[in-house]
């Protein structure tokens, strides 16, 4: 196994990795709307949902990995009202890019309003 780890996401708060790979695959931790700082942003939905995406990015940065090669995203919100919102945004950060998803509401951390996690393909 290999741990996988950037300052340019939230660290872990807890006894848990940012992310792990293994038998190529890789499968990083839930993000919720935390600046690399540790910040909590705790506005709209859009706000959260786009510092989610950033951290997401940045771990697949730090694996050497593209969007493209997630295969699986698991999706919590804190209302599924809010479900039409977040599916827009998302499929705006994934610019067409179709992985497998579970969509789910959930009391999250901090109160926040999503969190993503996804599991990723090494090609």
């Amino acid at each position: 196994m290999k741990i996988i780890n950037t300052p340019h996401a939230p660290a872990a708060i807890g006894p848990y990795s940012q992310g792990i790979e293994t038998n190529g695959l890789i499968f990083f931790s839930g993000q919720i709307a935390l600046t690399p700082e540790g910040d909590f942003l705790d506005g709209n939905l859009e706000t959260q949902a786009l510092q989610i995406f950033k951290n997401i990015d940045a771990l697949l940065k730090k694996a050497d990995v593209a969007k493209t090669n997630i295969v699986k995203a698991m999706v919590f919100l804190d209302d599924l009202a809010n479900f039409v919102e977040f599916n827009e945004l998302y499929a705006t950060w994934l610019d067409g890019h179709k992985p497998a998803r579970s969509c789910v509401q959930a009391i999250l951390p901090k109160g926040a309003k999503a969190e993503v996690e996804v599991i990723v393909a090494r090609d």
